[in-house]
Parts: structure tokens; C-alpha cells; sequence
């Protein structure tokens, strides 16, 4: 029986509030069944395993779709990076509704190998492969986020999630290999 399209939903951290309690984003996993694996169906989720992300967090940071993760370790709220895919998450913060802005961008995303992961009031999330280039990404994301003012966007995986601007430089081996 093939669970490889078996989606599931699992908690991860994606930061701390004020008062330091953990905020937890659930995020759309599959299970990545090895050999020795069986599926999660089965396992409860006792045993740590490895999952790939099916679409990329909305705030977690350091993680995009196709990503492969160890989870859970240490607790029911953590995981270790086991493999980047290529894929960037951009997220896209807007103070209004997002809806012309989701009509105005996915598109010019799409024509540049991109896609939508979350459409929701005031956050949109995009993943797009590195290959394409930052220069790219953000010339697309810079012509048409202009007509929309009160927006923001960030790279969800590239900047260290300790200072927010330090390169994490995980592309780079993937860039030479492209």
C-alpha cells in the first residue's frame, strides 16, 4: 500500500510570544517512508521519523515545501533539518485584504516557475526553487507589490532565524549544481 500522498498535519514551533510560551504553527507533513519505516498511520508519531513538508510554513522560519525534517525530537513541538529541497518561501504580509494583491502576484509568481502555498486575510506564502534566481524573485515581487503599499514581504529560509540577516547560504551547493 503506498502512503507517500498520506498528508497529516504536525505542530512545530514557530517562536516565542511575550511571555516566552511557545507559539505552534501545525504544518502539512508526508510521511517519507524508508525501508525501515513503516507509516505514520502506524506509528503514532512516537518514534521520530522523517516527513517532507508539503507546502511552506507561514512562520516558521528556516523551512520550505519539499524540505525533509526529523520529527519529533526532544518533544512534540521540535524537529531537525534533514535535507533542504531548493525551494524558498516568501511570505507576503499585507494590512488589508489580500485578495487583489493574491490576484496581482500569483500570476507573475506562476510565470516564474512559482506557486502558492497559503492564501489567507493578510498573509500570503509563495514557494519557488532557488534556481530561479533571487534577482528574479524579487525584481517579480518588487514590480508588483509597488502597486500595493501597505505590503511586506520576507524570505521565510534564507536569513538565520537567531538575527533575521545573517544568509543561512544553503543554496549554495544547489546553485553550483543547477
Amino acid at each position: 500500500m503506498d502512503h507517500s500522498h498520506e498528508t497529516i498535519q504536525i505542530p512545530l514551533i514557530a517562536g516565542y510570544n511575550d511571555n516566552n510560551e511557545p507559539v505552534v504553527e501545525q504544518v502539512s507533513v508526508a510521511p517519507v517512508a524508508g525501508p525501515s519505516q513503516p507509516p505514520a498511520s502506524q506509528t503514532g508519531l512516537e518514534q521520530p521519523g522523517e516527513f517532507r513538508l508539503v507546502k511552506s510554513p507561514a512562520f516558521i522560519r528556516g523551512l520550505a515545501a519539499d524540505d525533509r525534517i526529523l520529527y519529533p525530537v526532544a518533544n512534540a513541538v521540535t524537529y531537525n533539518l534533514l535535507e533542504h529541497s531548493g525551494n524558498l518561501s516568501i511570505r507576503v504580509f499585507s494590512k488589508l485584504n489580500t485578495e487583489a494583491l493574491d490576484q496581482a502576484l500569483t500570476p507573475e509568481i506562476e510565470l516564474i516557475d512559482g506557486r502558492i502555498d497559503i492564501s489567507s486575510p493578510g498573509l500570503l506564502v509563495y514557494t519557488i526553487h532557488v534556481s530561479i534566481g533571487f534577482q528574479k524573485i524579487e525584481d517579480v515581487l518588487h514590480k508588483t507589490l509597488a502597486r500595493f503599499p501597505d505590503t511586506l514581504w520576507y524570505y521565510g529560509n534564507v536569513y538565520d532565524p537567531e538575527d533575521g540577516v545573517t544568509p543561512l547560504n544553503w543554496w549554495q551547493d544547489i546553485a553550483q549544481s543547477v
